[in-house]
């Protein structure tokens, strides 16, 4: 048991933590509603746009095990402060971008800095709040997070609303500069005491070996997952992992205790997690879509009606989990969590076009009362089966594996959403109408049954995206719940035979 004493700044320590990950997690979610103006601003192409995106991704997908590795070794408080910097000065020069490339560069920079002080946030969490506060600071710290990922549409709205494109990104630089500050004066250093020098190759290969899977899967649906590049990356980063193993089992001084995987809780808590994220990272993209082109809202008004999702998260992360998992343990509070957000899935997927947002919202509700419930008590899970001297190791390998999970998501409900758009689609509109909706009704024009079997076709596309989304999380919550009581129950040790001869023992 960990014997952590309270630390008499803890809850200003959280704040400074909160915020240094919130303004991460906004800046994931505030880039979508800045595309149109970026086009027209910078002048960028489709590819550009997509590698702005990308740029981010790739970079803080790739790093995020090495970086949280740098922080075990060489102090968390000095990952945290590198970081926050890092992420400063890339938003700042991609405020101020005059091409397309330079944003591109900025935004791989910021996507570093994310990888650098990501693991930490949850890593020094850990160590400052003993075991009875824990549970509370994590339901804080994911309420947060949750919160960062619905408040981003809503932010960014408001910013192109009233100023230039630049702004998503310079609301950043002061927000990094405060939580510099915070942590710089409140956050005790800690790290590993065994460590001693870095795995550099370890780090390289698994640098490569994540980023070419998250190429793959952002790439798949446009270029095709038979394609010949896509097909390399995946290949490139299969190798590139069991190279990765296999260097882990020989290194002397390894990145990445493999053992790790050998724990039910964390292997519970890890599994159910991609799930999680396949389900929610995909359905979350779609929802803005079935706001703007399914329901007709602007996209500020997209933003500012998925606020509930926010607010509820919000409540249940932090007023709710802690004491429900208290109550019934991990493993059902996950279970019963994520079917609430599952049914809530289910219900923006059937309940029709008709029944207007009031049916979206209480499908809203429904999943963040659901994820404030379980995301905290599966995080919580999950820090507690890592060693303290390996917490932003662990951390990464957990974020990093959500990565993947949240961009396969956002890939596969995706290509399903355009493969039964184009399905149903009336005949007659052209090869380019499938692409999207707004293709399909510009080509649609004059012809109010053609216009709304398409928007009935694309409801279809967006139902079915919306179920395996349910699915995926349901089967999360299934997953990550038995495998947590599973190593919560005692091993059961036979008792020895009695000796031929001697008396049996009496259990009285």
């Amino acid at each position: 048991m960990q014997t952590t004493q309270r630390h008499p700044q803890r809850w200003w320590i959280l704040g400074v933590l909160c915020l240094a990950l919130l303004t991460v997690v906004l800046d994931n979610t505030v880039l979508n509603v800045a595309v149109p103006s970026l086009v027209s601003g910078l002048g960028a192409s489709t590819p550009d746009i997509q590698w702005m995106i990308n740029a981010y991704s790739l970079a803080m997908a790739g790093l995020l095990v090495a970086a949280g590795s740098l922080s075990d070794r060489y102090g968390r408080k000095r990952g945290l402060l590198l970081g926050l910097a890092l992420f400063g000065i890339g938003s700042g020069v991609a405020a101020f971008a005059g091409s397309p490339i330079e944003l591109i560069v900025a935004r791989a920079g910021m996507g570093v800095g994310a990888a650098l002080l990501t693991p930490g946030t949850l890593a020094v969490l850990v160590r400052v709040f003993d075991n009875e506060e824990r549970g509370k600071a994590i339901g804080i710290w994911a309420a947060v997070s949750s919160a960062g990922i619905a408040l981003g549409p809503v932010l960014g709205g408001f910013l192109l609303a009233h100023f230039w494109w630049g702004s998503v990104f310079l609301i950043n630089v002061p927000v990094a500069l405060i939580g510099f500050i915070g942590v710089a004066v409140l956050v005790p250093e800690s790290k590993d005491p065994a460590g001693k020098y870095p795995d550099v190759l370890g780090g390289v290969l698994s640098a490569i070996g994540m980023a070419a899977l998250v190429w793959a899967v952002i790439s798949g649906p446009e270029d095709g997952w038979g394609s010949l590049p896509v097909l390399g990356a995946i290949g490139l980063g299969v190798i590139a992992l069991v190279a990765f193993v296999i260097w882990q089992l020989k290194a002397e001084n390894p990145m990445l205790d493999l053992s790790l995987f050998a724990n039910r809780r964390f292997n519970g808590a890890a599994a159910g997690g991609i799930l999680a994220a396949f389900g929610m990272g995909g359905s979350l993209f779609l929802l803005t879509q079935h706001l703007q082109f399914v329901l007709g809202f602007s996209a500020l008004e997209a933003g500012f009606r998925i606020a509930p999702l926010a607010i509820c998260t919000m409540i249940a992360s932090s007023l709710l989990s802690a004491r429900i998992g208290k109550r019934l343990g991990q493993g059902p509070t996950i279970i019963v969590g994520m079917t609430l957000a599952a049914a809530g899935l289910a219900c923006i997927a059937l309940i029709p076009i008709s029944a207007g947002y009031l049916a979206t919202l209480l499908g809203l509700a429904l999943i963040g009362f659901g994820v404030g419930m379980s995301m905290p008590i599966a995080a919580h899970a999950l820090m507690s089966a890592i060693p303290p001297e390996r917490a932003s190791t662990g951390s990464g390998v957990s974020q990093t594996l959500q990565e993947l999970g949240s961009s396969f998501g956002v890939a596969v409900l995706g290509a399903v959403l355009t493969a039964r758009f184009a399905s149903q689609l009336p005949s007659g509109l052209g090869t380019d109408a499938s692409k999207s909706l707004p293709a399909a009704l510009q080509a649609a024009q004059g012809k109010p049954d053609v216009i709304a079997a398409t928007r009935d076709a694309f409801a279809a596309g967006m139902s079915s995206s919306q179920l395996i989304g349910a699915v995926a999380v349901l089967a999360g919550g299934l997953l990550a719940g038995f495998l947590l009581l599973r190593a919560d129950k005692p091993a059961v040790v036979a008792e020895p035979l009695p000796v031929a001869g001697e008396p049996e023992r009496s259990n009285a």
